[in-house]
């Protein structure tokens, strides 16, 4: 019998956090791999709420809490960071969009996820999404100074909204291959990721189901 994912798309995902350059290294790999690749990032379906879903600050109870509401909220440590949060309305986009990212690789599309693991369930929920799918899980890192150097210089990013998921968007620990965007330029960074597929099966997944979705 002939294997199902073969058929598929293979999917590379991309998680760390906000401007640890997965986006760059995101078309650096579409430069690099023989087949086209489609880049699938989060942003894109932040952009396409509506204008009133997506808060800055939003109480309870309105249109900006419902979809992405970004917070200034306050760390063990004491200092104010901004964390980006989901309603109801953010969160069943998010379900939809990992959906939308099989329905693509089940039609043959190699599809670039470029997303951020902000909490437990949300890598639940891809692990469940994608179980019948090749998909290598990568780990973007880089230290949190040169993020926040990088953060400072971007338009339209609030201070401190890596820092406030730096540590959480790779609790999980194990990937398939991981790079550091501060010491290895996007094209080296997607040849590697190139070499990891060559090398053989992805195995993050399958190990992180057995650790996580079976406990």
């Amino acid at each position: 019998m002939t294997d199902s994912k073969q058929s598929k798309g293979t999917i590379v995902f991309l998680n760390g956090t906000s401007s640890a350059g997965k986006t760059t290294l995101s078309h650096a790999l579409q430069e690099e791999m023989p087949e086209p690749y489609q880049h699938v990032a989060l942003d894109q379906f932040r952009d396409g709420l509506p204008a009133k879903f997506r808060g800055l600050n939003s109480p309870e109870g309105t249109t900006g809490a419902r979809g992405l509401n970004v917070v200034p909220t306050e760390l063990d440590s004491g200092q104010t960071v901004t964390e980006v949060r989901f309603g109801e309305d953010g969160s069943r986009l998010l379900k939809g969009m990992r959906r939308a990212i099989a329905t693509l690789a089940d039609t043959g599309v190699n599809v670039i996820i470029d997303d951020i693991i902000l909490g437990t369930d949300f890598l639940v929920d891809y692990l469940e999404v994608m179980e019948n799918h090749n998909l290598y899980f990568v780990g973007v890192r880089c230290p949190l100074e040169v993020i926040s150097e990088r953060e400072s210089q971007r338009l339209g990013r609030f201070p401190g909204t890596a820092e406030s998921h730096f540590e959480r968007c790779h609790a999980h620990g194990t990937y398939d291959i991981e790079l550091d965007t501060s010491l290895l330029a996007p094209q080296v960074c997607a040849q590697r990721i190139r070499q990891r597929i060559e090398a053989g099966p992805a195995r993050a997944f399958a190990e992180l189901r057995k650790s996580i979705v079976a406990a």
